[in-house]
């Protein structure tokens, strides 16, 4: 089955920072755009950052410009969230995924369980 692992969240004060990671297995991953997505209290999930399989080509949501950095090792079937500069609307659920582009959702109906981030002010 398909399957992704989130790990790396946790409780930071404004302006620190955090690294995510996403572990894929079960032909997740290999030739895939694959990018972070977020859920905040009482929204819905929206588009965080992706990155393509080959270039690395990288696209982020404005509200992560500068501030976030996906990056992946394809021989490690992992894709990174590297957060800086945190603020408390970043606080969220994270979740990995692969990316249908150029719409930038998510590909697959299934999710993991996503790793939490509350940044306080």
């Amino acid at each position: 089955q398909v399957q992704v692992v989130e790990s790396g969240g946790g409780l930071v004060q404004a302006g620190g920072s955090l690294r995510l990671s996403c572990a894929a297995s079960g032909g997740i991953f290999s030739g895939y755009t694959m990018g972070w997505f977020r859920r905040a209290p009482g929204k819905g999930r929206e588009f965080v950052a992706a990155i393509n399989w080959s270039e690395r080509t990288t696209r982020y949501a404005d509200s992560v410009k500068g501030r976030f950095t996906i990056s992946r090792d394809n021989a490690e079937n992992t894709v990174d969230l590297q957060m800086n500069d945190l603020k408390p609307e970043d606080t969220a659920v994270y979740y990995c995924n692969a990316v249908n582009t150029p719409a930038m959702l998510p590909l697959f109906d299934s999710w993991g369980q996503g790793t939490q981030v509350i940044v306080s002010s």
